[in-house]
């Protein structure tokens, strides 16, 4: 416990008087907060910074709606004060894609429809719900400006770093959006914003999914957003299976496709910008297998 600041246990001992720290787990790798896990039975996060104190704030609203509407279990926060929430902790392993392609196919499809379902429930919430909630648009909200922006920023940035075959693969990516032929448009949902395969909790004794974390970017935004984020996570071959528990999914896999080649561009260029290595490393593993923008939609399940 010597790296813990003393108040956060302070703080911990004053919601949980009768608490004993068997086990601690003290996880500060994220941006908006620190994380301290207690006897692998309540999670406690603190934010960091006074805008991190926001972002708990309009995340327990989410959740509040959220927890109505989805099936999957989610954080369900304790307590709750200014900087500082607590909930019961959720277990489970990441899901990564090696996990669910080892599994057989029965539990791959099982582990899918859960996925798929959960992004059906999320984004079908009603708006005059999310509206009567408070709930505000997600930081992984973006427009053609900001995409236009970021393709400016990139050619000037990270450019002078790469081979002439990236560049022209950039510029291929992002040819759609500056000729408009891509379709942008969208009608605002709720999305989880950062559904990395870390945040989706596998149980490996049941072989499906047990939870759904971390809801701090979630807000109003492009569906497109989550899909692309499956597409990193698992490839287009699986996410298509999606289809038949996600039936707008038609209508977000151009933007989706487009959105997860920008992925690890935003991380390199953040980490070019801030110095920052590990934020340039922050997207190896993602899947590859994703088609051109245009390509015939075929879901394997039709």
């Amino acid at each position: 416990m010597n790296n813990i600041p003393s108040s956060y246990l302070d703080k911990i001992r004053a919601v949980y008087p009768n608490i004993s720290f068997n086990h601690l787990d003290f996880i500060q790798d994220g941006m908006v907060n620190d994380v301290i896990v207690v006897n692998h039975e309540f999670v406690c996060r603190f934010a960091k910074k006074d805008w991190g104190k926001q972002v708990l704030s309009h995340e327990a609203k989410v959740l509040e709606v959220v927890q109505r509407y989805i099936d999957l279990p989610i954080p369900r926060f304790e307590y709750l004060e200014e900087g500082f929430v607590t909930y019961r902790y959720l277990k489970g392993e990441p899901l990564s894609r090696n996990t669910l392609l080892k599994l057989s196919k029965t539990a791959q499809t099982r582990v899918i429809s859960q996925l798929a379902t959960y992004h059906q429930q999320l984004h079908s919430i009603p708006a005059e719900v999310l509206a009567q909630a408070g709930v505000s648009s997600s930081d992984a909200k973006r427009t053609r400006e900001n995409w236009l922006q970021l393709y400016k920023e990139v050619q000037e940035t990270l450019f002078s770093h790469l081979w002439r075959h990236q560049q022209t693969w950039i510029d291929e990516l992002f040819a759609p959006v500056v000729s408009g032929e891509l379709d942008l448009s969208y009608t605002p949902v709720l999305i989880h914003g950062d559904l990395a395969v870390y945040h989706i909790l596998f149980n490996p004794d049941s072989q499906s999914i047990s939870g759904i974390i971390d809801f701090g970017v979630a807000g109003l935004g492009d569906p497109a957003c989550d899909i692309a984020t499956q597409l990193g996570n698992y490839g287009e071959n699986i996410v298509q299976l999606m289809e038949s528990d996600y039936p707008m999914l038609s209508n977000v896999i151009n933007r989706s496709r487009f959105w997860v080649g920008t992925l690890e561009l935003q991380w390199s260029l953040n980490g070019v910008k801030y110095n920052d290595v590990s934020l340039s490393l922050a997207h190896i593993g993602l899947a590859r297998e994703v088609q051109l923008i245009g390509t015939l939609f075929s879901p394997k399940n039709s």
